[in-house]
Order: C-alpha cells, then sequence, then structure tokens
C-alpha cells in the first residue's frame, strides 16, 4: 500500500468552495420570499443551508485526512447500517414523510435522507468488490450477477419510499463502475432491455409518474397541474436572457415556481444570472469533473480508481439530470443539484463525497 502522501487538489478544492458559495448565495436569493412568508425570517432556508456547509465542509477536510482505503475496510459495516436505515425510515413513528414521499429519519425540522448515504455506502462496498473481482466481471454468473443483485436490493428498499430519483441516481452510478471494471457491453444490453422494461413498468405503476410522462412531452396539456413546474422552470429561463435580470430580482421565486430552493435552483439562478450566470455554474460543474476523472485515473490501486470514478459519476449523473429537468430535456425528478440545491443530506454527503476525492488526490499520480 501506498503510503506517501503530497497535497490535495488544490483546484478540485477551490472549484468545491466556489460552487458552494455561489449555492448559498443562491439559496438565499431563491428562498427569501417563501422563508418571508411562511417563517417571518428571509433568511431561514439560508441559515440553515450555512449550517449544513460548514458540517460538510469540515467533514470534507476531516475526511481529506483519512486514508481512503479506510473506506474499503468499513465499507461492509457501512452498507449494512444504512440497509437498517433503509428499513427503519419504512417503520411508521420513525420515519418522517415528505412530499408524499417516506424518506427522512429525524427530529422535528432536522432530519437526514438515509437513501443519499446509501449511494456513498454503494459506492465504498462496489469498489472493493470490483477491485477484488476484476477478473470474475466478465463473466455473467460469478461477476456481473452478484454485484448488481446488492444494487437492486437497495434500489428496491428505497423504492418502497419511494424516491425513484436518488434511485436512479445510484443505479446509474453502479452501472458506470461496473462498467469501467471491464464487463461485456454484450451483458449490459440484455440487462438494459430488462431495466427499461422495468423502468417502464415502474411508470405505469404509479399515476403520478405517469403524468409526469405525459406534462414532460407536452407540459401545456395540463398547465396548472403535471405541467406547471416545467413551465414556470422556463418563464424563468426564458426572460433570464444573456445576463439575467439581477441577482434577488427573480419573478418566479414570488411564488410561481414551487420551493425554488430545492431541485429548481438552476432555473432561478439562469433568470437572475442569465446565461452567463448558468454557463459559469456548469463550466465549475466541468472542472469538478475534470480534477475527479484525473484523480481516479491516477489512483495507485484499483480500489482508489473505481472509488473515484464512483463518487464522480453520482455527481456528474446528477447534474445531468438536474439540470435536464431544469430545461426541459427530462421528466421531472426529485433530484438536487449538488453543492447548489437546499438540502442537508444531500449537500453534507456530496461535501463528504469530495473529502474522500480529495484524499485519492494525495496519492494519485497525475
Amino acid at each position: 500500500m501506498v503510503t506517501q502522501r503530497t497535497t490535495p487538489d488544490i483546484i478540485l478544492i477551490i472549484t468545491t468552495l466556489t460552487l458552494l458559495a455561489v449555492g448559498l448565495i443562491m439559496v438565499y436569493s431563491a428562498s427569501a420570499v417563501w422563508a418571508t412568508y411562511k417563517f417571518d425570517d428571509s433568511f431561514f432556508f439560508a441559515k440553515r443551508q450555512l449550517l449544513f456547509a460548514s458540517v460538510g465542509v469540515i467533514a470534507m477536510f476531516f475526511i481529506m485526512n483519512v486514508d481512503y482505503w479506510t473506506w474499503r475496510t468499513w465499507a461492509k459495516v457501512l452498507i449494512i447500517i444504512c440497509f437498517v436505515l433503509l428499513v427503519a425510515v419504512l417503520i411508521p413513528g420513525i420515519g418522517m414523510e415528505r412530499n408524499g414521499s417516506q424518506s427522512w429519519i429525524g427530529v422535528g425540522a432536522f432530519s437526514i435522507q438515509p437513501s443519499e448515504f446509501m449511494k456513498l455506502a454503494m459506492i465504498a462496498f462496489l469498489a472493493k468488490y470490483l477491485s477484488e473481482n476484476q477478473k470474475k466481471i466478465t463473466s455473467f454468473k460469478k461477476g456481473l450477477m452478484p454485484s448488481l443483485s446488492l444494487v437492486f436490493l437497495a434500489f428496491g428498499m428505497i423504492m418502497l419510499q419511494p424516491d425513484l430519483g436518488t434511485g436512479t441516481v445510484m443505479v446509474g452510478t453502479c452501472v458506470v463502475m461496473i462498467y469501467v471494471s471491464g464487463a461485456r457491453i454484450s451483458h449490459f444490453v440484455g440487462l438494459g432491455l430488462i431495466g427499461v422494461a422495468g423502468f417502464v413498468a415502474l411508470i405505469l405503476s404509479a399515476p403520478y409518474r405517469i403524468k409526469r410522462i405525459t406534462s414532460f412531452l407536452d407540459p401545456w396539456e395540463d398547465p396548472l397541474g403535471t405541467g406547471f413546474q416545467i413551465i414556470q422552470s422556463l418563464y424563468a429561463i426564458g426572460p433570464g436572457g444573456l445576463f439575467g435580470l439581477g441577482l434577488g430580482q427573480s419573478r418566479q421565486k414570488f411564488f410561481y415556481l414551487p420551493e425554488p430552493q430545492t431541485d429548481f435552483i438552476f432555473a432561478i439562478l439562469a433568470e437572475e444570472l442569465g446565461f452567463i450566470g448558468g454557463s459559469f455554474v456548469i463550466i465549475l460543474f466541468s472542472i469538478l469533473l475534470w480534477r475527479g476523472v484525473r484523480i481516479a485515473l491516477g489512483a495507485p490501486d484499483l480500489y482508489g480508481s473505481f472509488l473515484g470514478i464512483g463518487i464522480i459519476g453520482m455527481i456528474a449523473i446528477q447534474v445531468i439530470i438536474n439540470i435536464g429537468v431544469v430545461t426541459g430535456l427530462m421528466p421531472v425528478t426529485g433530484i438536487t443539484l449538488p453543492f447548489l440545491s437546499y438540502g442537508g443530506s444531500s449537500l453534507t454527503l456530496m461535501l463528504m463525497a469530495v473529502g474522500v476525492l480529495l484524499n485519492i488526490s494525495r496519492y494519485s499520480r497525475y
């Protein structure tokens, strides 16, 4: 095992903290009206996000100094804990329901979302499995199915909440990791067809998901119902133009776009800061992904490579889906924009994940 550490990736640190700063500003700007109306405190969401960000940054710098192979040692324990929490969240009286999804455990307004932490635990466990069984991954029975079985078990438990967005990100991340490990494309094609059939079944099993698909194809068919969010999101992005209406000058946050500080925060950003502001954020994410891939490719062992690819894959998938939804390119799903959207569990998890990536960078040869 490599023991000589170097300095962490400074570009990755600066990029992450810049995204976090932009997120804090936009959470306040997007939520001030709603927070004043509901809590009589325009800083209500901003203060909580600042608290989550502070905890997350402390966790990031702490984890940055924890050797990444420690996660391989504790991978089984972590994933068992996350499975226990996924069961607990479904128990009446323990799990908390919000917006029709029973996905939280906590007390009062402070809570955690176990499915978010399952994503990182699954990445750590799958990286361990793939690094120890890479030669078997070309075998469907001995390599591919054992790795996917646990993934789909976790996905099934997340869907019981239900939380299709988080489950989709987790499965997509794991598929990227397995593909990079050398799995056969023919196996993915077969499983892809089964996956599409299963995805269609999940959509057909819940009327609200069907409405989301139809509203994605034609939001004006139900402009005051299922098509409302995407229409209001586009109304925000369009007037933003090149330079935007100005920071704090959004019109859609005045009770048009529901809870704009969460999944649709990019729409408010584009409205206030325009094409320039939106492009700046996308460039920051591109830099973060570029550094992450370099770190993963330069890792001194397979575990570090798979762990790094999993983390950067998770971030990339969430960014693509969130911005795709906000711009009307994908059906509406409840997926946050990393580092920008309001949400304690998601923000803390992402900063912890970057901390792991930064530790890998201290050993990477790039």
